[in-house]
Order: C-alpha cells, then structure tokens, then sequence
C-alpha cells in the first residue's frame, strides 16, 4: 500500500511583501515511470518554485541574515563567494532585495546558462579553470578568499564551511519533509556538493525517527564515498567528471559523514540520462544532480521494501542545463545519447511521418505499387482502425518465387504477424533488441493516438 503524500499548507489571499518570503514549501511528488520495478513509494522533492528555481535559496538567505545578525556583512557590503552557480543565484536575489553588491567564482564546466542568469540578477561573475588543485590561486576557492580580504566591506560566505548551510536545511527541508509525508519517510536520497542539504536535513529527520535511512549520492572523480568507508583522503579519487553541483575535491565542513549512512556513486552519462527521462517521462523539469540521485536510488533499489517511503530531493531547474543535457547534439558529443534515443525522437527526425497501411482485401500486385511509390519495404495490414499483420518485400518475394500468381491474389492470404508495438518513450535498450530479430518494423502510437511505423533504417539514421 503506498503512502498519501499532500501538501499540509495552504496559502489564501495571501501577498507577500518581498521575493525571499517565497523560499520555501515546495511540493513533493510521486514518481511513476522512471522507477517502475522499485520497491516502496519513491517521491522527490521538487526545489525549483523557489525564486531561484533552487534549493540553495535557503542557505543563501540563512548565511546573509547570520552574516548580518553578527556584524559581518554591514549595509552597503560586498558578497563573494566560489559558486557553482545554484547559491550565487540564492544570494543574488537575496542582495537585490537587501541592497548588496556580488562578486562571484565559477569553474570553466558550469553551463553558461548558469552564468548568464547570475549576471542577469546583476552579480559579477569570475570564470576560473577546473582542473587546477583547490589550493592553487587560480582556483575558484583561492579567488573568492583573495577576494574578499583585498575589497573593502566584503565578506567571503563560503557555502562550503559556513554552517549557516547546514542549519538552514536542518530549520526548514528537514522540518517540511517531515511534516509533507505525515512522519512516514524512510529514506532521503540527496546529491552531496557542499553537504548542507544531506546534512541539516538528515540530522532533523534522524531526531525525529532514528530508523531513517539517509543516504548520499557521490560521482565519480569524487572522494566523499572513498572517505566515508575508509576514513581516507584518497587523490587518486580525483578526477574531471561532468556532473554539476555534486560532489567535490575537498572535504567541506557541513557534510557530516555521521549523518549519512551511505554513498553511492553515479556515472556522468547514468546521471545525465535519467535527468532526460525524468523531463520525458514523468513532466519533471531538474537539473542534473537530480537525474543523478534518481539513478542513485535505483542503484540501491535491493536495499528498500515494498513499505518503504523514499523522499529524493531535487535540487534544481533544467533551465540552467539546456545547452548541456538537453542539447541533444552536446550529449551525442559526450557518448551520452545513444543508449538513451527513444521512439518518440525517432519519429521527431523522420522525413515520412503518415503511416501507410493496406487492407487484407487489397491484391499483392497494388501493395507493391503502394510500397514503390512511397519508397517504403514494409507496411502494416489492417482494417476499420485495427492492425491485423504486416507485409515486407521479403514477404512478398517469397510467395512471388513459389508462386508468381499469387500476384493477384489478397495480400492477407500471405501476410505476417502485426509488428510488435511498443511504447513511444521506450528507450533504443528496450526496443533495440526487437529491431534485431526477423521484425522488420516496430508500431508506436504517440500521446494524440497516432499510430506510427519505426524501421531499422529509421534507428540506424539516428544512431549513425
């Protein structure tokens, strides 16, 4: 039996007097296709109607006010900050509404849509090289430190160490996660960047039912799953990965390792892919750190229970990922799209879109003039709106050899099964294998009810 999951606030006539009042109460929702086959109700929380389409709207506003509250940052002041660009676009809104200038770093990987919003809020953005060592000056860290002690009035947040992240998700994530499921999580599923989310929130949960599970999602070329089993800084861990706004080089201050029970790594490409299907498949429009730790949990899948209720936070909106993971020329580039074409993108790319179709009636002599004209070797048989089987110039060559009359004869005497019929968001993995065997053609039928026709020469144009 699957958990309930509504909303428990209801806002009426209700006008708020700056944009930061509306950070906060975002919504939770069952996934249904993506994690078909998963044990347990596996629902995500969905950060993206926070004004900075982010979770780290939260953090931002909470390290601002503790910045504030202890004198740091005085009116007129200067934020810097090493952003990836999710917490530089908390804390640029938050500095429009409260008067502050913004300098931020970034690296060389992050989207340039992330860049081009923070500057469109008004911020100073910084673009520094990956792959250097945190420690070199040219990183992004070293910049934001040498900035803040060389600018007059300006004050170095750093999410990374800056526990104000952390409690922030521990007085408001965690308290709503709590509240939205009625007590009833099991698990939290978080990608671990600055560890403030997994953190504050997992501490909050783990008070009010130690039994909760949470568990961390990590990428390869990361340290934190090597460090949290063995206790070991390992740089061979290091390495250049794709993935945005999770895991890291360092060790930041607000993972506590304590808190969580668990890390599970998460290929660029398995990420990435699941980030598509959650936008195709279930209408979800996040970021890549999402894809990542959906993929996470279905990695973990053996560990959870048909009562389990599993709360996977989505950190951010696909807009800032739009000339990375959908681009569809940007993820062939990388190797990331072949496995993951479905049938609907094959339809998209198809010249010959109508679906030609005789009936069982029709003679073998008039198929073959349907077939020349249209330029076509296969086609489906039917009548009053139902597929009966299906004819192939092999087909008809076989009979033609054994028996040239058959010319004349109805094409149903000598027709084949229908082609098999598959979903039209079926990835190639599932529908690939159907195009090897003697199939000729698969049927799809799209979300206005028209049938379409899909051939191997179809999937080799697109694969090729």
């Amino acid at each position: 039996m699957g958990w309930v999951i509504r909303s428990t606030r209801i806002f009426v006539g209700m006008i708020y007097s700056d944009v930061l009042q509306t950070i906060g109460n975002t919504p939770i929702i069952r996934l249904n296709k993506v994690t078909r086959g998963v044990p347990g109700t596996i629902c995500v929380k969905v950060e993206t109607t926070n004004p900075g389409n982010s979770i780290k709207d939260r953090m931002a506003l909470k390290m601002i006010e503790d910045a504030e509250a202890d004198g740091r940052l005085k009116p007129g002041g200067t934020i810097v900050e090493g952003t990836s660009g999710n917490t530089g676009m908390g804390l640029a809104i938050a500095a429009c509404v409260k008067g502050y200038r913004c300098i931020f770093t970034t690296t060389d990987k992050q989207s340039r849509e992330k860049v081009d919003m923070l500057k469109a809020v008004g911020a100073e953005v910084i673009v520094c090289p990956t792959n250097v060592e945190p420690e070199d000056p040219r990183s992004y860290y070293s910049v934001a430190a040498r900035l803040a002690r060389e600018l007059p009035n300006a004050v170095y947040l750093n999410q990374y160490d800056n526990l104000s992240n952390r409690l922030a998700h521990y007085e408001s994530t965690g308290p709503e996660i709590w509240e939205q499921t009625e007590g009833k999580v099991t698990h939290l599923v978080v990608g671990v960047g600055t560890g403030g989310t997994i953190s504050g929130a997992g501490l909050y949960l783990k008070e009010k039912n130690p039994n909760i599970k949470v568990w961390g999602i990590d990428t390869y070329g990361s340290v934190f799953k090597k460090y949290k089993e063995t206790g070991i800084f390992d740089h061979k861990e290091i390495y250049p990965y794709i993935t945005e706004g999770i895991g890291e080089d360092i060790l930041p201050k607000n993972v506590d390792f304590d808190v969580i029970d668990l890390f599970e790594k998460v290929t660029d490409k398995d990420g990435l892919v699941m980030t598509r299907r959650l936008a195709r498949e279930e209408g979800i429009l996040v970021g890549n750190s999402a894809g990542s730790a959906v993929a996470g949990l279905i990695q973990l899948k053996d560990k959870l229970n048909s009562n389990d209720l599993v709360v996977i936070i989505c950190h951010d909106h696909a807009s800032r990922y739009v000339g990375k993971v959908f681009n569809d020329d940007w993820m062939r580039d990388h190797g990331f799209l072949d496995s993951e074409v479905t049938l609907q993108e094959i339809i998209n790319r198809k010249r010959q879109r109508v679906l030609v179709s005789v009936s069982p009636e029709e003679s073998v002599s008039s198929v073959l003039e349907q077939m020349k004209s249209a330029e076509i070797s296969q086609m489906p048989v039917g009548e009053h709106g139902k597929i009966l089987g299906s004819v192939t110039e092999s087909t008809i060559l076989h009979h033609l050899l054994a028996d040239p009359g058959v010319r004349e004869r109805a094409v149903g005497l000598i027709m084949d099964p229908p082609f098999p019929k598959v979903g039209i968001a079926a990835p190639v993995r599932e529908f690939g294998e159907l195009l090897r065997k003697p199939n000729a053609a698969l049927l799809t039928e799209d979300a206005a009810g028209v049938l379409h026709i899909v051939t191997k020469y179809d999937l080799i144009q697109v694969l090729s």
